[in-house]
């Protein structure tokens, strides 16, 4: 499906190696012009060209017989060669839009997390997408510093999991699109916890599609790279859910299992805690044919923690619902199922209200219930 096409221009890229990210920081002009030449296969002339000086001077500044400390020249080579002014020591209007752009970027991806976790994923996805557009707009200018860089790959990945909350099931390609270009990004930048996170978060996007041989091979990378108990309990739930899915009985043991251990190690997140553990587990075995398991888990769920989203709440009230029909406890499965399709109406959650539809066929009000719920939110939705 092309979820990770992106373009190999090495002009994009070029500032952002770790060999070039030293070169900057020591602000050594000669190696800069050295560096621009060698990655872009130009000669001293075409350079020269480039900036507008004679060969002579540029090889004067290459050999470090010419410093250049004017401001003027200095901007002028920050913006012929598509780099910040502060790397040249200067401070002026176009750093302070470079500076701008990333405190207000870092700003908007705090508050569309907050409003994810929050059940509003809406209003995240509104937030982000002017984000998304400025950053790339800057990158297609030819800014590809790292920092900018870095700060796309992010929100192009908060993007896709806030379009992954409030797309119907038939549209939900899209939110693994964007996970999927901002994983592109992710995995250039040698950033092993972005890389992870991107990692984490496509791969979950990828099940929901129905994708579940490349979900697990990316939440099996993520699990891998992990740098810390916290990024590895999520990459492990979200394995754990994915493997549940695809009948992977093994896999899915062996993901709850390290689950169970590292809810003494890791702290408890909006994705990894003992409330999510416990719902991924429940479906999982209800996914590897394991009813009975199912049932006798039911009765010891946790309680839901501070850290507990309305999205994993309304998704453990559906997988108890399903758990009880199973049971044949028609009375409580019908009640888990209206809790979730009220949560799904006020949070705005239409896949989740598809799931209410599927697994309620031996329950017709429910079924009529959730459908309706789901005629209204679609039109709101086309609106």
């Amino acid at each position: 499906m092309g979820y990770q096409a992106e373009p190999r221009d090495g002009v994009r890229w070029h500032w952002t190696t770790p060999r070039a990210q030293d070169i900057l920081r020591r602000r050594s002009l000669p190696e800069i012009f050295q560096l621009y030449r060698e990655l872009n296969d130009l000669p001293q002339q075409e350079l020269a060209d480039l900036l507008g000086y004679s060969t002579s001077y540029i090889s004067r500044v290459e050999t470090g017989s010419r410093t250049i400390t004017d401001v003027g020249t200095l901007r002028h080579i920050a913006e012929c060669l598509r780099l910040p002014p502060h790397c040249f020591g200067i401070t002026d209007e176009a750093d302070g839009d470079h500076r701008t752009v990333i405190q207000l970027g870092e700003s908007v991806l705090r508050l569309a997390e907050i409003a994810r976790q929050a059940g509003q994923a809406t209003a995240g996805v509104d937030e982000l997408w002017p984000l998304v557009a400025r950053l790339e707009a800057r990158v297609a200018d030819g800014h590809t510093e790292i920092d900018i860089l870095r700060l796309l790959a992010r929100a192009r990945v908060s993007l896709g999991v806030a379009l992954g909350h409030v797309l119907p099931e038939e549209r939900l390609a899209a939110a693994a699109r964007w996970t999927g270009k901002g994983l592109a990004v992710a995995r250039r930048l040698q950033d092993p916890a972005l890389h992870t996170h991107a990692l984490r978060h496509h791969g979950n996007e990828l099940r929901k599609v129905g994708l579940l041989g490349a979900a697990l091979e990316r939440l099996g990378q993520a699990r891998a790279l992990a740098g810390t108990p916290a990024e590895r309990a999520e990459a492990v739930v979200l394995l754990a859910r994915a493997a549940g899915e695809a009948g992977r009985a093994t896999v899915f043991d062996q993901a709850v299992e390290e689950g169970s251990r590292l809810l003494e190690r890791a702290p408890a997140t909006a994705l990894f805690s003992p409330f999510s553990h416990y719902e991924v587990q429940l479906r999982g075995l209800m996914g590897t044919g394991r009813i009975k398991r199912a049932v006798d888990l039911l009765e010891q769920a946790p309680a839901p923690g501070p850290q507990t989203s309305a999205q994993w709440r309304i998704i453990c009230a559906i997988t108890a619902g399903e758990v009880l029909m199973q049971r044949g406890d028609s009375s409580a499965a019908s009640e888990q199922m209206r809790t979730a399709i009220d949560g799904a109406v006020v949070h705005r959650l239409p896949h989740q209200l598809q799931r209410v539809v599927r697994a309620s066929g031996c329950l017709p009000d429910i079924q009529m219930q959730g459908n309706g719920a789901l005629a209204q939110l679609r039109a709101e939705i086309a609106a």
